[in-house]
């Protein structure tokens, strides 16, 4: 029954428009009035995805710390972007390493991007956790695996599909949420008197294999604080 759709410019996954996953502070984005009292038709899972913007951010540079600048990737006509963005810019003039800001919505974007981190010789790259970018996990693993670039994702899948990191909430659990509350809607439950759930684990895992194929020694900081190690 859950369907994976676009609102406008929200990015988000929405049930029979009552139920929704999303990384987006909902109060921020006018959704629901409140967490734990929606007021609205519609409840769901919050993933912290904003809010773990900064904390990927550091993890690359921790993963390159030489880098004369990264880049993070994201999709222009994503709503959170006014809220993560900031963070980001704030992150990097506290960790001192620039980052640049690429834009892709499209396949031929995405290519694009990479083309500019090639030319810059940008020493890292942190990807947004977007409903299109997840949606082209292979294509972004197969690039940054071409073109040796160290790359952070936000979701386990891209590491599972071969990429070298990635950090943020866990969507198996979150859709477990999602589930649990889809059946209680269609039991007659009112939306909006159901709290919105927040993602309780949030999880660092780190593909060796992909690792070695990009001749990166992982620092062993990191891998001590990793959740799953794929060897």
């Amino acid at each position: 029954m859950q369907s994976q759709t676009r609102h406008g410019e929200r990015d988000e996954y929405r049930d029979a428009d009552h139920l929704y996953v999303q990384g987006t502070d909902p109060v921020d984005t006018g959704l629901v009035s409140s967490l734990s009292r929606p007021n609205a038709n519609l409840t769901g899972v919050h993933l912290f995805t904003v809010l773990l913007s900064a904390k990927r951010q550091e993890l690359l540079h921790e993963l390159v710390p030489s880098a004369a600048a990264v880049a993070m990737l994201v999709n222009p006509s994503n709503v959170q972007n006014q809220f993560e963005l900031p963070d980001v810019e704030a992150a990097a003039a506290k960790i001192g390493q620039p980052v640049h800001i690429l834009t892709a919505s499209t396949d031929g974007e995405i290519d694009a991007a990479f083309a500019t981190i090639v030319e810059q010789r940008i020493g890292g790259l942190f990807v947004q956790g977007d409903v299109f970018l997840t949606s082209r996990r292979e294509r972004l693993v197969l690039l940054t695996t071409r073109h040796a670039i160290p790359t952070l994702f936000a979701w386990r899948e891209f590491v599972t599909a071969g990429g070298l990191m990635s950090y943020g909430a866990d969507l198996r659990a979150a859709y477990r949420l999602s589930g649990i509350y889809a059946a209680q809607i269609l039991k007659g439950a009112k939306p909006a008197e159901l709290p919105v759930q927040q993602a309780t684990k949030v999880e660092l895992v780190i593909n060796l294999r992909a690792a070695k194929v990009l001749g990166i020694d992982v620092p062993p900081t990191l891998l001590a604080r990793a959740d799953e190690v794929i060897e």
